[in-house]
């Protein structure tokens, strides 16, 4: 269930195209990460997601440019994978295949919460500017999130091996999941893994379900913040969620009360307890909900019928 490191001497680096300034040193921690944000990003928008750890974004001034997300590894989609690279992958063709699987689901998770949207974007301080191909190697930030991290510690990618500065946090989340056979480490026994539920599911209404975070950082029952579930409107009007309830498979229920989604807005469930707001919304749970091993997550209507279902 759910749950840069500032040098003596600041140097201000010009993202190529943007006039913005690289980040010197770390801001607050982000919610479902292990670190700190940046203290300062570049908002860019995102054009186009190439795949899980790539994409091209566009800076306010109409400069394009192409992203390969430092830190991480996706499986690759089109071309062929080395299960070797990935810990514990049989080095087989089933085991090449489940990595193709997990890559699609890699770039569908990158497509859902990154494209069209507007993102920060920050360079490593013990990296170079540019990688291969001459591409901007920088972390992303999303919903006050370290996209980047997101994608180790929900299993959709490996740590890219390199100096990156905040390789130990990472490293850990890419252990955590590994144990937890989260993600592309179902490869691990590739003819167990299943790649048929879509990331995001949506409903008739436009509401989809586009993140589950069960597994909490540490403890579950002491991380009850760590524990969420992201959703947003994907339609054209105004969702109006007042009276509508999110169920899990034991029957545990959370009522939203006086509550509409705009068009294209998000707002995370917290299973713990805080203060509503527009973005946010908590359960006041006393403990876990969402199982690590598999739950059913149910969104019914205030008049009791189903608008959306996810196994996972």
């Amino acid at each position: 269930m759910t749950a840069c490191r500032a040098g003596v001497v600041v140097v201000l680096v010009v993202l190529a195209g943007c006039g913005g300034v690289v980040p010197s040193g770390d801001g607050p921690t982000a919610p479902g990460t292990a670190g700190s944000l940046p203290t300062e990003t570049t908002q860019v928008s995102v054009t186009a997601v190439v795949d899980g750890d790539t994409v091209r974004v566009e800076y306010r001034n109409g400069t394009r440019d192409t992203v390969r997300l430092v830190g991480v590894d996706t499986p690759e989609v089109r071309g062929e994978n080395d299960p070797a690279e990935f810990e514990g992958v049989p080095d087989t063709a089933a085991g090449g295949d489940c990595l193709r699987g997990a890559g699609t689901n890699a770039s569908n998770y990158a497509k859902d919460r990154l494209f069209g949207r507007t993102v920060g974007i920050a360079t490593d301080p013990n990296l170079d500017r540019r990688g291969y191909y001459d591409r901007l190697l920088a972390y992303v930030v999303v919903d006050d999130r370290l996209f980047n991290y997101q994608l180790v510690a929900t299993g959709r990618a490996r740590v890219y091996d390199s100096d990156f500065s905040r390789g130990d946090s990472f490293r850990a989340a890419e252990a955590g999941a590994r144990e937890a056979r989260r993600g592309l480490w179902r490869c691990v026994d590739p003819d167990a893994a299943d790649w048929e539920t879509p990331t995001a599911t949506t409903s008739p209404s436009g509401l989809a379900l586009v993140e589950i975070h069960e597994d909490a950082a540490g403890n579950d029952n002491e991380n009850l913040n760590d524990e969420y579930l992201v959703f947003a409107n994907r339609g054209d009007s105004e969702l109006n969620l007042t009276g509508w309830t999110v169920t899990d498979a034991a029957g545990r229920n959370h009522t939203f009360r006086n509550y509409s989604l705009a068009p294209g807005e998000r707002v995370t469930l917290y299973t713990g307890s805080g203060t509503d707001n527009r973005t946010a919304r908590y359960w006041g749970a006393s403990g876990a909900v969402w199982n690590n091993d598999g739950d059913t997550v149910t969104v019914r209507t205030s008049g009791g019928a189903v608008a959306l279902r996810r196994a996972y």
